[in-house]
C-alpha cells in the first residue's frame, strides 16, 4: 500500500473516531446553548414561574396550614364580614343544655313489698307459736328460743334487721289480732313513705341542711312526669317515729315498733335512664343552631395563640366563604401578582450573589440549568409533602399535621449544589428553599430558621465528601439538627410529648432519606450536566480501572509517564488552589490513546527499535497525533467524565510536533535499505526542499481551557523534558521549566487558560520541588569484594 493511502487511512480513521468528540470543541449549537444570554433569560423566567407556581398557587388564606391545638404561626383576619352555623358551638350549647335538663326518676316499691311479706310471715309464725304452744305450757325448747329462731330466720331472708327483744315486746303486747293491727298501722306508715319517695342523698349534691325538702322529677305509673317532694332517709325515720307515737301505744311498745319498722325504710327513688334520655332529646330538638357572625377586619386567630376547635371551625367556614365568593379570582390574581414580584426579587438577589461569588456559574447556562432544576424539584417535593394531608395519605389529625413540616426534604438541593458546584452557591440555595418552604407552610419563621440551619450543617459536613457514605452521614447530621431543635421548640411551645417525639423521628428519618436520595441522584445529574464530583474522581484513581490496567500491560512506559505527570499536576494544582484530585485523575488518563500504538512512542520502545525510522515525518506526525483521538474514543467508550475527555483533547493544545516537523524541513532520509526517500528529501535532491505545511505537524486542539488542563499540559512537557537531564540540579530544572513555560506562552498555548503569571510562578516552583524529590541522586554503591559482599556499607542502606 502506498504512503499516500496510509496517510488517508490514518486520517480517515482518526477523523471518524474523533468526529463527534471534536464537534464539542468547535463553535456550534452546544456552545451557543451553553453561553447564550437568551437561554439564560429563559432559565430565569422558568425558574421564577415554577417557584411562584409551587410556593403560592393554591397556598393562601383559603388553605393556610393552621393546626388545631397547636400555636398559630400567623394572625388570620377576615377581609369581610360573614356568618356561619357553628356545629362546634351548637354541640357545646347542647352539652350545656343537657347538663341543665333535670334527670327523671321513678319510685321503686319492691323494698316495701319484700319487707311487708317478710313481716307478715314473721307474725304468722308467732300466731302459730301461740296456737301450738300456749303460754306457760312446758315445751322444749322454750317459747323464747323458738321466737328467737323465727327472728333469725326473718333477718336471714332479707336485708332487714330486727332485734329478738323488740319482737318479744311486740309478741307480748296482746293477742294476734292486736299484733296484726299494730303491724297494719306501721305498714301503712311505710306505704305512705314509699309512695312519697325516700332518697339517701347520693343522687343529688350533698346539702348542708338535711331538713330541706328535695324535689325530684318522678315518672308516675301512667308515664307522666311531675315534680314532687322526696324525703331524705332521716326525714322518713322522723316521720315514722312521729306517726307511731300518735297511735297511743305504750312507750316501750312504740319504741320496739319503731326499731322494727325502721329497718323497712330504704331509699326507693331510682334514676330512670330511658325517661331522662327522652327528656334530653326533646330539649335538644328545641335547641336552635348557634350562628356565629364575624365582622370585616375581625381577627379569627391571633398569632402565637393555641388554636381552639371553635377557631379552627370558624377558619374553615371563612375559607369556604372565600371560595364561594364570586370575586375570588380577582383577589387571587392581585395577590399572585404581588407574590410574583417577591419571587422575582429573590431570584434577582440570587443572581447577584452568584455574580459576586461564582461568576463562572452565571456565565454557564449548564450550571444555571442545574441550579434551577434542583431548586424547582426540591420545592416541588416540599409542596408535594405539604399536600399529603389533602390527598388523604396521612391520618387527618392534628398530630400528623404538626409532624408534616418536619418531613419536608429541604436539604436535597443544597447538598447537590454543594457537591456538584460549590458550597457558596449551596448556602444561597439553602436560604432560598428555606424561605419558600416557610411560605408554603404559612410564613413560619421557626420552620425557616430550623431548615436553613439543618441545611448549613449538612453543607458543612459534606464540603470535602469523597465517599458516598459521607453524603448520607452529612444529611443525617442535618436531620439530627432538625430533631434537636424540634425538641427545644416543642418544649418552649408546650407541645405534647408524643407530637415532639414524632417530630424528632420525622426530622431524623428525613435526613437519612435525603442523603440516600442525593447519593442516587448525583450520578444522573453528573451525566446530564457534564459535572464531575470528587466522589467519582476518587473512584477513578483505582489502578485496577480497565484503562489503567490496559496501559500497564500495553504501554508500561506511558503508564509510568502518566503517574509522574499526575504527581506533578496534583502538587501544582494544590499550590494554586485548583482541584488537585481532578488534575490527578485527568493526568492518569490523558495518554490512554497511546495504548492503540504503544511502540510509536519513545517511552515504550525497547531494544532501540524505533518504527518511525521507516516512516515519513508526515506519517509519523499523524501517528503521534492519533493518540488524542484514540484516547477520546476510549474515554467515551468507558464513560469517563467530561473533564477527563477535555484534558485528553486539550493537553497538547495546538502545539507543534517539533521533531518530525524539523525532520521534514531538514529532508532527513530513512535508514539505509529503504527504497523510497521522504518527499521532502526527494524535493531537496531535485534542487531544494518542497513546501512543508506547519499545520500538518500541529495537534488539532483545542487549547487548554481550564486551570487543571493547562497545568497537566505543562506537566506533560516538563516530565518528558526531565528525562533528558543526566544530573538534575535545582538551577538546571528551573531553567528547563522556565524555557518550557515561555515557549508555551509564546506559542499561544495558554491563551485560553485562566492562569495568572503569579500562578504560573507557583506552578514552576511546585514542578521544581516535585522533580527534585523524584530525580534526586543516590549514593554510589562500592564495588563488591571477592566474596561478593559490599565492601563499604554493610547494612546496604540507600539515600
Amino acid at each position: 500500500m502506498s504512503l499516500k493511502n496510509n496517510l488517508k487511512l490514518l486520517r480517515g480513521g482518526r477523523t471518524r473516531a474523533g468526529k463527534s468528540r471534536r464537534a464539542s470543541s468547535e463553535p456550534g449549537l452546544a456552545e451557543y446553548l451553553g453561553k447564550s444570554r437568551l437561554v439564560a433569560g429563559g432559565i430565569f423566567i422558568v425558574t421564577v414561574a415554577a417557584i411562584v407556581l409551587i410556593s403560592y398557587v393554591g397556598v393562601g388564606t383559603t388553605n393556610l396550614p393552621v393546626i388545631e391545638g397547636q400555636i398559630a404561626p400567623v394572625s388570620i383576619v377576615a377581609d369581610e364580614g360573614f356568618s356561619h352555623v357553628s356545629r362546634v358551638r351548637t354541640e357545646i350549647a347542647g352539652n350545656a343544655l343537657r347538663d341543665r335538663v333535670p334527670p327523671v326518676y321513678r319510685l321503686d316499691s319492691e323494698p316495701f313489698e319484700r319487707f311487708e311479706a317478710a313481716l307478715t310471715g314473721l307474725l304468722a309464725r308467732l300466731d302459730q307459736l301461740d296456737r301450738e304452744f300456749p303460754e306457760n305450757a312446758p315445751v322444749i325448747p322454750s317459747r323464747e328460743e323458738i321466737r328467737a329462731g323465727f327472728v333469725d330466720q326473718f333477718n336471714a331472708e332479707g336485708s332487714f334487721r330486727v332485734a329478738a327483744e323488740d319482737m318479744a315486746v311486740l309478741h307480748g303486747s296482746g293477742d294476734a289480732e292486736f299484733r296484726r293491727a299494730l303491724a297494719e298501722s306501721g305498714l301503712a306508715i311505710l306505704r305512705e313513705l314509699y309512695l312519697e319517695g325516700v332518697h339517701d342523698g347520693t343522687l343529688t349534691p350533698a346539702e348542708d341542711d338535711q331538713s330541706q325538702v328535695t324535689v325530684y322529677d318522678v315518672r308516675r305509673q301512667g308515664g307522666e312526669i311531675a315534680a314532687r317532694t322526696v324525703q331524705s332517709l332521716e326525714q322518713a325515720l322522723t316521720y315514722l317515729r312521729i306517726n307511731l307515737t300518735a297511735e297511743g301505744a305504750p312507750a316501750g311498745l312504740t319504741t320496739a315498733l319503731y326499731r322494727i319498722f325502721r329497718s323497712g325504710i330504704m331509699p326507693n327513688i331510682v334514676y330512670d335512664e330511658e325517661a331522662s334520655r327522652e327528656r334530653e332529646s326533646e330539649a335538644l330538638r328545641a335547641l336552635q343552631p348557634v350562628t356565629v357572625n364575624i365582622a370585616g377586619g375581625q381577627t379569627l386567630i391571633e398569632a402565637g395563640s393555641r388554636v381552639t376547635v371553635a377557631q379552627a371551625e370558624t377558619l374553615a367556614a371563612y375559607r369556604q366563604h372565600v371560595l364561594d365568593r364570586g370575586d375570588l379570582a380577582r383577589d387571587e390574581t392581585l395577590r399572585l401578582a404581588g407574590r410574583v414580584l417577591l419571587v422575582l426579587a429573590m431570584v434577582i438577589a440570587c443572581a447577584f450573589y452568584v455574580r459576586l461569588e461564582d461568576r463562572e456559574t452565571l456565565q454557564s447556562n449548564t450550571r444555571l440549568g442545574l441550579l434551577a432544576l434542583v431548586v424547582i424539584l426540591n420545592l416541588g417535593l416540599v409542596r408535594a409533602n405539604y399536600s399529603l394531608l389533602d390527598l388523604g395519605l396521612l391520618p387527618p389529625d392534628s398530630a400528623w399535621a404538626a409532624v408534616l413540616p418536619f418531613i419536608a426534604p429541604t436539604a436535597i438541593a443544597p447538598l447537590i449544589v454543594a457537591i456538584l458546584i460549590d458550597a457558596g452557591s449551596a448556602i444561597f440555595m439553602a436560604l432560598l428553599i428555606s424561605i419558600f418552604t416557610a411560605v408554603i407552610y404559612g410564613n413560619r419563621m421557626d420552620l425557616l430558621v430550623i431548615t436553613f440551619l439543618a441545611s448549613m450543617v449538612a453543607i458543612f459536613c459534606c464540603r470535602d465528601a469523597r465517599k458516598r457514605g459521607n453524603v448520607v452521614r452529612a444529611a443525617a447530621t442535618g436531620g439530627l439538627t432538625v430533631a434537636a431543635f424540634a425538641l427545644l421548640v416543642g418544649l418552649v411551645d408546650r407541645t405534647p410529648v408524643d407530637i415532639i417525639g414524632r417530630q424528632m423521628a420525622a426530622g431524623l428519618v428525613t435526613g437519612i432519606v435525603t442523603g440516600v436520595i442525593v447519593v442516587g441522584v448525583i450520578p444522573i445529574l453528573e451525566s446530564l450536566f457534564q459535572r464531575t464530583t470528587d466522589i467519582t474522581l476518587l473512584e477513578l484513581t483505582d489502578f485496577n480501572h480497565p484503562l489503567l490496567r490496559l496501559m500497564q500491560l500495553e504501554a508500561p512506559g506511558t503508564y509510568h509517564h502518566s503517574l509522574v505527570v499526575a504527581q506533578l499536576a496534583e502538587n501544582a494544582c494544590s499550590a494554586i488552589g485548583a482541584n488537585p484530585l481532578l488534575a490527578r485523575v485527568c493526568a492518569l488518563f490523558h495518554d490512554i490513546g497511546k495504548t492503540a500504538k504503544p511502540a510509536y512512542f519513545t517511552e515504550n520502545q525497547r531494544d532501540g527499535v524505533n518504527p518511525h525510522d521507516a516512516s515519513s515525518p508526515e506519517l509519523s506526525a499523524e501517528l503521534i497525533k492519533s493518540h488524542v483521538s484514540e484516547g477520546v474514543e476510549l474515554a467515551h467508550r468507558h464513560r469517563l467524565p467530561r473533564a477527563v475527555v477535555d484534558v485528553i483533547e486539550q493537553h497538547h493544545g495546538t502545539s507543534l510536533i517539533r521533531y518530525f516537523y524539523h525532520r521534514a524541513l531538514g529532508g532527513s532520509r530513512p535508514p539505509q535499505g529503504s527504497a523510497v526517500p521522504f518527499p521532502a528529501a526527494k524535493a531537496q535532491a531535485g534542487g531544494g526542499p518542497g513546501p512543508v505545511s506547519e499545520s500538518d505537524y500541529r495537534y488539532d486542539g483545542p487549547k487548554p481551557r481550564f486551570k487543571e488542563s493547562a497545568v497537566i499540559s505543562l506537566a506533560d512537557c516538563v516530565e518528558a523534558a526531565s528525562r533528558s537531564l543526566r544530573k538534575p540540579s535545582p538551577q538546571g530544572l528551573s531553567e528547563m521549566i522556565d524555557a518550557i513555560i515561555r515557549d508555551r506562552i509564546a506559542d499561544g498555548q495558554l491563551d485560553e487558560a485562566p492562569l495568572t503569571f503569579s500562578e504560573l510562578a507557583q506552578v514552576k516552583n511546585s514542578f521544581t520541588f516535585t522533580l527534585l524529590n523524584m530525580l534526586h541522586a543516590r549514593v554510589a554503591y562500592p564495588e563488591a569484594d571477592a566474596e561478593g559482599a559490599p565492601a563499604g556499607n554493610a547494612s546496604g542502606s540507600k539515600t
